[in-house]
């Protein structure tokens, strides 16, 4: 017997414009608990991610900054930053892609954020946005407090397609049937594990495969088009001058 249909959606750069990973370091910085210079690098990686999208050696970069950041951390402290998460969050939600996610559900297809981002920010946040709940990256607690490793799949690349197969097997869900939505070439295994792939302001490796295979299209961020990667001095200055307001606004509180 056939299972039902779903829809699966990556979240930074498809569901919302830039980077959760910067939403989660600002808020981070603001309490206290990261220090200047590591919400520099998450800005830097905003802009870059922005301008020209991820790559695997990024990714376990920031991977591995973020969960040496908590190591240590206690559980209910990462917990109360969600709301200083979410107001960086929900302003940077397109429209369109939220339209796309309700039209899912109306027509009887369950919704899942599906992200390498913490479980705990992605269920979060798809409580609040009306998804039927999220895939993300959990990380492993002992005695209240992070270890600094995760647990289960790192959702990223062959690890989130895994993660989606295994809540498909959970839920009854047929993938062949199902769609997908991401941004990034990197989430090729995630796209080709669904039956109705969407690339969503496609970097350009994922612009080309979707050509090539026929797959839907939608684009309607500019901002990589408009700009170029600035130089190295520009940029730098720019990440300076955002750490250095958020440190003014934080002595001044």
């Amino acid at each position: 017997m056939t299972g039902r249909a779903a829809a699966f959606f990556d979240l930074d750069r498809t569901l919302m414009a830039g980077s959760s990973a910067f939403e989660f370091g600002r808020a981070s910085y603001r309490a206290g608990l990261v220090r200047r210079r590591d919400l520099a690098s998450f800005a830097f990686e905003n802009l870059r991610f922005r301008l020209v999208g991820s790559t695997d050696e990024r990714t376990d970069q920031l991977r591995d900054s973020i969960a040496k950041q908590i190591e240590g951390a206690q559980v209910r402290d990462l917990q109360r930053l969600a709301p200083d998460v979410l107001s960086g969050i929900l302003p940077r939600l397109y429209p369109q892609m939220l339209e796309e996610a309700w039209k899912h559900q109306d027509a009887g297809r369950p919704v899942y954020i599906c992200t390498a981002a913490s479980q705990e920010i992605a269920s979060t946040l798809a409580r609040v946005i009306g998804f039927d709940g999220a895939i993300g990256t959990s990380s492993e607690v002992v005695d209240g407090r992070y270890t600094g490793r995760s647990t289960g799949h790192f959702t990223y690349r062959e690890g989130k397609a895994d993660a989606m197969r295994e809540l498909a097997q959970e839920k009854g869900f047929d993938l062949s049937q199902s769609y997908g939505y991401s941004d990034s070439e990197s989430d090729l295994p995630m796209l080709r594990a669904v039956g109705h792939p969407v690339a969503v302001n496609p970097d350009k490796e994922l612009a080309r495969v979707a050509k090539e295979e026929g797959w839907q299209v939608l684009t309607f961020e500019t901002i990589g088009r408009r700009l170029a990667l600035g130089g190295a001095i520009g940029t730098t200055a720019l990440v300076g001058g955002v750490a250095a307001m958020l440190n003014r606004r934080r002595d001044i509180r």
